[in-house]
This record gives structure tokens, C-alpha cells and sequence, in this order.
């Protein structure tokens, strides 16, 4: 890794200036990209079901997705115009229920927007919808992604050929999963001394619909050149996978879920493997964490969020902002979740 598996981690927390981008509803997962020069978020969308919390993500109903875009130069302060409803629930021949984190990506002037659902027997599958533009609307496919299972899907283009980052366990249903296939007896976990659970990537085909080859595991390894294992829940992978390039580097970031904390790890390649560096976001408040990483006028941004201002209701969460730093070696400065 040429220098790269030590973690600068600062023992202090930056605290870093924040804005809530849109009061006025319940957003969280935040998917943003810049298209033509202009930034686009694509988040989930947060209601209430009337279900007690539980570990399956009962309480979350979520129907559709709007798309919101930063009207100005400065995510910090510029306004943002809600562009309504993009993809609803009812309009997506087999789902279910539960459209949780989405992503969008574009290729040959045409914007695809990757997200999961319930099918009818409740299982997580993740479909593919269209458009001529990035305010949508977006039209589904017929039928969900061959081979396509969990959540949380993160595209990533690098020299023209894009990847399909995802994997979510515990309410996202990985841990149901092996070698791609469904496990008969359901869910099962390895203990805390085996590898943890892995995220997936697999190249997406030229048409952007389907996967190219089988989805692989992403390893996460530590400085000793190891998987991280199950029980490192500081620092093992749970959910909301994220990918970005910096100098040259490709940097993998996701939650580490029951501990709340944005983590990153580097890889040399999109498939990995990558080194674990350290902490990105701590914790917030409420129990998810979730995010994407963009450059945008000559700065990088974290966007995530957080369920203060609907007093700390998990399910209810609220899309936040600020500024991303890094070291003078690559690695990145953490932020204080509390701020």
C-alpha cells in the first residue's frame, strides 16, 4: 500500500461547521453527485409507519424519493430546490415495501438510479429505474436485478466502466447470504474471531441494468494485513458502502452500524482489497449513519445525517453537511458527529 495502512486518525474530533440542507422534510442516506457542474443529492425519504423500532427496519415506511439540487455555489449557504417525487413505490411492478438508500449514475446522456425494495415475499432485491434527466422522473425496470440482493448500493465510475458497491447486514439481510446465493437456514453470523461479514461490488454491464460478472467481496483488512473480524464492531463493516478517489487513491467508506461511526479504508483498485484508516464521522445522534463524499467547488464535502431535529427519533432523520480535510498523507480528518 506504499505508505498507506498507517492511520493519522486525530484523537480529537474536528469541529466542523454543519447545515441541515432541508428542514422542511425527513431525508437521510444522502447519494450526491456533481452532473454539468451542478450538485445533486438523491436521499431516501423518512415516514413513520406507526411499527415499533426493531432491527428489520419495520418502522421505516418509506415510499418514494425526491431529488434535491444545491442552487448555488456553496453547500454551505446556497438554497436548495426540492424537485418533487422522482420514483414512487406503487409505480415499481414488484416491490413491496421499503425503498431505503439509492444512488444514481450516468452514462451516454441517459441518469439510472439504482435502489433496493421488498419484493412481494419481502425480501431485499435492488431494481433499476431511467431517465433522460437527473430530475427524473424515473421510469423501473419490469423486474429487479438478476442476482441482486441487500441494500445500500453505492455506482462508481472510474475510466468509463461502473461499479455496484452494496451490502447491508442485520435489517438488510446480507448475513443471509453466501457466495451469492441464499443460505437455507436463514440468517447466519460468523463468530467474533472469524472474518467479518464482507460488502459486494460487482462491475455493472455496458447497458447499466444488470450486473457484468458475480458480485465479489470487498475485504477490509487492518494494518497486519488481516480481515477484520466479526468482532470488531469498531471497525467491521455494516452498511452504507461509499466510494471516492483521491489522488489516485480509491477510498472505500461505510458504517459500522450498532457503533455508529463512519469508518474509510484504501485500496490501490476498485475491487480492493482495502486497508482500514481510521474514522471518518463519530457517532451522531440516532442510531444510523450514513453519507457520501463529492468535490464541489475546489473542496470536498461530507454529506450524512442525523435525527436532531426531530429529537433524536432514529427513524425520522434530517440531511446535514460540512467540509471534508484531509492530512498532508491522504488520510482523513475526523469529524465530530455531535456538532
Amino acid at each position: 500500500m506504499n505508505g498507506w495502512t498507517r492511520s493519522t486518525v486525530k484523537s480529537n474530533p474536528e469541529h466542523n461547521m454543519k447545515r441541515y440542507l432541508f428542514p422542511a422534510d425527513y431525508m437521510a442516506d444522502p447519494s450526491v453527485h456533481v452532473f454539468d457542474g451542478k450538485l445533486y443529492i438523491y436521499p431516501s425519504h423518512d415516514r413513520e409507519s406507526g411499527i415499533p423500532e426493531d432491527d428489520f427496519g419495520s418502522h421505516f415506511d418509506m415510499k418514494d424519493y425526491h431529488m434535491l439540487s444545491l442552487e448555488g455555489p456553496d453547500p454551505m449557504s446556497s438554497p436548495i430546490k426540492d424537485h418533487g417525487i422522482i420514483l414512487r413505490l406503487e409505480d415499481i411492478p414488484w416491490a413491496g415495501r421499503q425503498l431505503w438508500d439509492c444512488d444514481v449514475a450516468r452514462k451516454n446522456g441517459k441518469y439510472y438510479l439504482y435502489f433496493p425494495a421488498k419484493d412481494k415475499t419481502d425480501i431485499f432485491r435492488f431494481g433499476v429505474a431511467v431517465s433522460d434527466k437527473p430530475e427524473g422522473p424515473f421510469v423501473p425496470q419490469p423486474a429487479p436485478m438478476m442476482g441482486s440482493y441487500s441494500i445500500d448500493v453505492c455506482v462508481f465510475e472510474d475510466d468509463g466502466r461502473h461499479y455496484f458497491y452494496f451490502g447491508g447486514i442485520w435489517g438488510g439481510q446480507l448475513q443471509r447470504y453466501r457466495d451469492n446465493k441464499a443460505l437455507d437456514t436463514g440468517s447466519t453470523f460468523p463468530a467474533d474471531d472469524e472474518p467479518a461479514i464482507p460488502p459486494r461490488v460487482a462491475l455493472l454491464r455496458d447497458d447499466m441494468l444488470e450486473f457484468a460478472e458475480a458480485p465479489r467481496p470487498l475485504v477490509i483488512l487492518d494494518r497486519d494485513g488481516q480481515p477484520l473480524k466479526a468482532g470488531d464492531n469498531q471497525r467491521r463493516f455494516f452498511e452504507a458502502s461509499w466510494m471516492h478517489k483521491y489522488n489516485g487513491k480509491y477510498y472505500y467508506s461505510y458504517s459500522t452500524g450498532d457503533t455508529h461511526r463512519l469508518c474509510y479504508a484504501i485500496g490501490d483498485n476498485p475491487y480492493g482489497p482495502f486497508v482500514y484508516q481510521g474514522v471518518i464521522l463519530t457517532p451522531v445522534v440516532g442510531w444510523t449513519t450514513h453519507h457520501s463524499i463529492v468535490e464541489y467547488g475546489g473542496k470536498w464535502w461530507l454529506f450524512h445525517h442525523d435525527s436532531v431535529p426531530s429529537g433524536g427519533r432514529t427513524w425520522l432523520r434530517s440531511l446535514k453537511v460540512c467540509e471534508l480535510n484531509y492530512n498532508r498523507d491522504g488520510t482523513i480528518r475526523t469529524v465530530d458527529g455531535l456538532d
